[in-house]
């Protein structure tokens, strides 16, 4: 059965910290007593984060996976353990792990709980050790392509093809373009969901598709004005309300992210969108072009991280 009173969702180090702390510090900090030093270390700010919430926003649960290839600072609130939270937890790591090609990832599991890792596929492997004052045992878990599926293979490169847009009408066309290339990622930086060119049903279902494209499926969106969409009742905010798990959305906080007058959407297979007025349909875009699609990925993954999980949308994640 799928619980539906709470969800897991990717967290930034920069932005969620506080609700990391939330978690982290009445558990390991005030329950366990482990030293804050010991706590807080380098890896943090190198590593993947994700937390669980529950229906009204609130952190309930964390864990990260380093670029060790190791999944650590698991944990749950008291109030909600036995739930099911860290599980979901663990398979949300997991899915990241394989997404980024890991052979094999690794734990250091506390005693108590090898045989919750256990029921999860971990492998307890070496001897008891002392990490913090509390015993611990090695777990590993290889990687593998599930039994009966054939690994797939590479998507071919698009056709490079321009996509001049002057009106919506061809707004519209490139947008059904760049959405029926994609795979599994989309990044889109919008002021307000722009209804004219989101809020339309042959959108909103290639959206749902890649939302729904497996557990690679990865949408961010940045909306710098998103309480007009909440309104106005956007339906693609029903959708990211339906699919969290896919589709997260946060709203920038820094002065130069929020005046950004410019709106963009880019797809995995290196094709783009760019509209110079946010609030007009004008443009230019390309179906696969590497250079201009990596100045937008950074530019967009700069902004993703200055910004902080959208506050008029919490109530309805779950």
């Amino acid at each position: 059965m799928i619980r539906e009173d709470f969800h897991v969702e990717p967290a930034s180090w920069e932005a969620d910290l506080a609700d990391l702390r939330a978690v982290r510090e009445p558990v390991f900090l005030v329950e366990q007593g482990v030293p804050p030093e010991e706590e807080w270390d380098e890896l943090d700010a190198k590593s993947r984060h994700v937390v669980a919430r529950d229906r009204s926003g609130r952190p309930i649960g964390t864990g990260r996976l380093t670029q060790e290839h190791r999944i650590g600072r698991m944990a749950v609130l008291a109030d909600w353990r036995g739930k099911g939270v860290g599980k979901a937890i663990v398979q949300v790591l997991l899915e990241q792990a394989r997404s980024l090609g890991y052979p094999a990832i690794e734990l250091h599991a506390q005693s108590h709980a090898v045989p919750f890792y256990a029921s999860l596929g971990f492998a307890a492997c070496g001897d008891e050790f002392d990490e913090c004052g509390i015993p611990h045992r090695t777990m590993r878990m290889d990687l593998v392509p599930l039994a009966g599926r054939e690994p797939r293979a590479p998507a071919p490169k698009p056709e490079a093809r321009t996509l001049p847009v002057e009106d919506r009408d061809q707004a519209l066309a490139a947008i059904a373009q760049l959405l029926a290339d994609a795979t599994h990622e989309l990044a889109l930086f919008t002021r307000d969901l722009d209804p004219a060119l989101l809020d339309v049903p042959a959108t909103l279902e290639a959206f749902k598709r890649i939302a729904l494209s497996g557990q690679r499926a990865r949408i961010r969106i940045l909306v710098q004005e998103p309480r007009k969409a909440v309104a106005d009742g956007h339906r693609l905010i029903a959708l990211a309300q339906r699919l969290p798990s896919a589709i997260a959305v946060r709203t920038p906080v820094d002065e130069h992210d929020l005046q950004y007058p410019s709106a963009f959407l880019i797809n995995d297979r290196r094709g783009y969108l760019f509209r110079v007025l946010g609030s007009r349909p004008e443009g230019e875009g390309s179906t696969y072009a590497p250079g201009r699609h990596a100045q937008l990925r950074e530019l967009f993954d700069q902004a993703w991280e200055r910004s902080v999980p959208c506050e008029e949308l919490r109530p309805l994640a779950f």
